[in-house]
């Protein structure tokens, strides 16, 4: 499959169209924009303002559905949000996923409001407390209350809201691309750096900014970065960083074609159903379709083609397999103690339910788990947390390669060893 991925990519550079949306391809738009359509009926949680934000960026539309998910948006996560800003929690990725989705539909966001400690003040409102506190947390323990991706997208967001970023919150993000900090643990982080450039480039066209050499030395950064980071078949990062890192080169001003070889690999994973989640769909539509999220700035909601029609979708019989492999899970723990456990599941199995299956065992082997946008996630493992506050994570790797999906997309497809790691960041 390599090859093919490889010289595919050489074609699309040196076609006359290296990102041309014809034939095939604009049915692969379309076929990409239903499955989120199909997600919206079968999401499991709270209403994804990812989703959303993709549906309203797309060139196709379904009116009544989307009309129906910002009505979701609009309550279900709303008063979810509610909830954490009255305890006090630091959600301002979220916030800021909100606010682009509610901006995507052209609402007017003034009307939006959060009740704390009995005051009503407006959601953008919220969202630059938000980010004063992330700022303020930097000057004095050197890194964001939550990460530098949700610090990114708070300036995204109020950015292409028409608020004026403080000088001195974009600074700590341009200081930040200067001195290298957007990783996830010793990795650097791709979706970081693509986000990161997104906010600076709006902020950038926006012209608040004081120190414009240094923003544009840091932009320049970001998208030598990102651009370093392009793997032989046509990837940046991984599967799964390259939506986002496509929008943010073109955000950038990146010609077309820095984008070919990118967009020929979405394309070809998204043919072999690789992004079958719906967040990770999410991320790459506005990318093949030659767009960012920086576009919600100029969205105006006006002669929207709205002739996207979700045929019935026939229903999915999946047998479980007959086939077993064998799945050790090592568990390593913050204070570096190492456990081993086995167990047989059925070929195809997730991850989530492959450790379901050991749980049940009653084997000493226990876990948690938290929902996000992505998926559930590991929060507790025998016992012991790994969570944000403490800057920590459950690293997961089979035969010591990292995963790149989440536990319920990863399939055990072969006897392998899963290492579960506590993980500092």
């Amino acid at each position: 499959m390599l090859p093919l991925i490889i010289i595919t990519s050489l074609l699309a550079f040196t076609s006359g169209k290296p990102c041309d949306t014809e034939g095939s391809n604009r049915e692969l738009h379309l076929s990409l924009n239903k499955n989120l359509l199909r997600s919206l009926e079968t999401q499991e949680g709270l209403p994804n303002p990812s989703v959303h934000l993709a549906l309203r960026l797309s060139d196709n539309h379904n009116s009544a559905k989307e009309s129906d998910h910002l009505n979701k948006l609009k309550n279900d996560l709303h008063n979810d949000l509610q909830s954490s800003l009255s305890n006090s929690q630091s959600v301002v990725g979220l916030l800021a996923l909100y606010t682009l989705a509610l901006k995507s539909s052209c609402y007017d966001l003034t009307t939006i409001t959060f009740t704390v400690s009995e005051k009503s003040e407006p959601l953008l409102t919220h969202l630059k407390n938000q980010m004063e506190q992330e700022k303020e947390h930097i000057a004095v323990s050197h890194r964001p209350l939550t990460n530098y991706y949700q610090y990114s997208l708070g300036v995204l967001a109020l950015c292409v809201s028409g608020i004026r970023v403080n000088n001195h919150v974009s600074n700590k993000l341009i200081k930040a691309a200067e001195n290298n900090l957007f990783k996830h643990g010793d990795s650097e982080s791709i979706d970081t750096f693509a986000m990161a450039g997104m906010a600076l480039q709006c902020v950038k066209e926006a012209g608040h900014v004081q120190n414009a050499v240094e923003l544009d030395t840091a932009l320049s950064k970001i998208k030598e970065t990102l651009l370093a980071a392009h793997r032989d078949d046509g990837h940046i990062g991984n599967e799964f960083s390259t939506g986002l890192a496509v929008q943010a080169l073109l955000a950038m001003g990146s010609h077309i074609a820095d984008c070919a070889a990118s967009m020929e690999a979405m394309r070809t994973d998204a043919r072999s159903n690789t992004y079958h989640n719906p967040m990770a769909v999410s991320q790459i539509l506005p990318a093949l379709q030659k767009k960012s999220y920086l576009s919600v700035k100029s969205k105006d909601c006006l002669n929207e083609d709205d002739t996207l029609v979700l045929e019935p979708a026939d229903p999915v019989v999946v047998l479980p397999s007959q086939t077993k492999v064998m799945l050790t899970v090592e568990v390593v723990t913050l204070s570096g103690a190492a456990a081993l456990y086995s167990v047989n599941v059925p070929k195809g199995s997730s991850l989530l339910e492959a450790l379901e299956l050991l749980k049940g065992k009653d084997v000493g082997f226990t876990f948690e788990k938290e929902s996000s946008l992505w998926g559930p996630f590991l929060s507790a493992v025998n016992g012991e947390q790994a969570r944000q506050s403490d800057r920590r994570y459950w690293h997961l790797s089979s035969d010591g390669t990292a995963l790149s999906e989440g536990i319920n997309d990863y399939k055990i497809e072969a006897a392998q060893k899963i290492t579960i790691k506590n993980t500092n960041y």
